[in-house]
């Protein structure tokens, strides 16, 4: 009796290794097929990956996993180790992560700008403004609504930055901080008749859906670049490298390129392929 209970565990114990070996093989055959991008919401809101990613596939082989996130959090991300690329809009954090270490290289890969957008009525009077700036005077002069993404994006960066430039400090209730997504926050503005800043590929995935209008574009100062980084490879040698190689040389390649400037919603171009210009943009 004991020998055949010795003999049971025996055999349970095998079964048991092998589906763990086969597992872990398994595991290690979608690691290898698999590509981890944390990209930003607006790439993934646009409708934009959903172009790219199934031609990328076809011409590779890879499957692309996308985590949207605001840029901060992919960024955090690409620091853990957590993904192997990272395709975000913010070039001073993106230039930060590069040097600590964490990225190899950062890569342009398209650009379009931001705007502000807001109710058709324009409380704020944006269309006379001389300048963001001057916009941004008149939303908080007039008190407002106005509703920040309030997420360490790289449009809740950027939206910082513009508010230290007009030297204001946003504060108080007509000044909204969502933790939110770019759709989410262009929903709620909507639903609150206010004013927001977003990248013109989501607002233009977003304004049929919408009653609100652009009511503040054109400083130079709304440029918006992406740019793509593969994880530090010294750092985390366990990631999918080569994976994030194929998918850098493709977006940044003829055809990705091709794909970005073909993206249209309403017949209007999303992004700018940029592939070509000076990552310091």
């Amino acid at each position: 009796m004991i020998e055949k209970g010795r003999a049971a565990i025996k055999y349970v114990l095998i079964h048991f290794i092998l589906f763990a070996v086969s597992f872990s093989a398994v595991a290690d055959f979608d690691r290898a097929s698999t590509v981890r991008l944390a990209t930003t919401t607006s790439t993934e809101n646009s409708g934009l990956l959903n172009e790219l990613l199934p031609r990328f596939k076809a011409a590779t082989g890879y499957d692309v996993h996308v985590i949207a996130v605001g840029t901060g959090k992919a960024l955090r991300m690409g620091r853990d180790g957590d993904v192997d690329v990272v395709l975000v809009h913010a070039p001073a954090a993106e230039q930060q992560f590069v040097d600590d270490g964490y990225g190899e290289q950062r890569l342009p890969v398209m650009f379009n700008d931001f705007v502000v957008v807001g109710p058709h009525e324009d409380p704020a009077g944006l269309a006379e403004a001389g300048g963001i700036a001057d916009a941004l005077g008149r939303i908080a002069a007039g008190e407002n609504t106005f509703v920040s993404r309030g997420d360490d994006s790289g449009t809740h960066k950027k939206e910082r930055s513009l508010w230290k430039q007009a030297d204001i400090t946003p504060s108080g209730a007509w000044y909204r901080e969502a933790g939110q997504g770019m759709g989410k926050v262009l929903q709620m503005a909507d639903e609150m008749n206010a004013y927001t800043l977003a990248d013109r590929g989501t607002w233009l995935a977003y304004r049929d859906k919408s009653r609100l209008k652009v009511a503040y574009q054109g400083d130079k100062s709304l440029f918006n670049p992406y740019a793509i980084i593969e994880v530090n490879a010294t750092r985390y040698p366990d990631l999918n490298h080569e994976g994030a190689k194929a998918l850098i040389a493709w977006i940044r390649g003829t055809e990705g390129q091709a794909a970005i400037a073909a993206f249209r919603r309403s017949g209007e171009q999303l992004f700018t392929p940029s592939a070509g210009i000076l990552a310091n943009r």
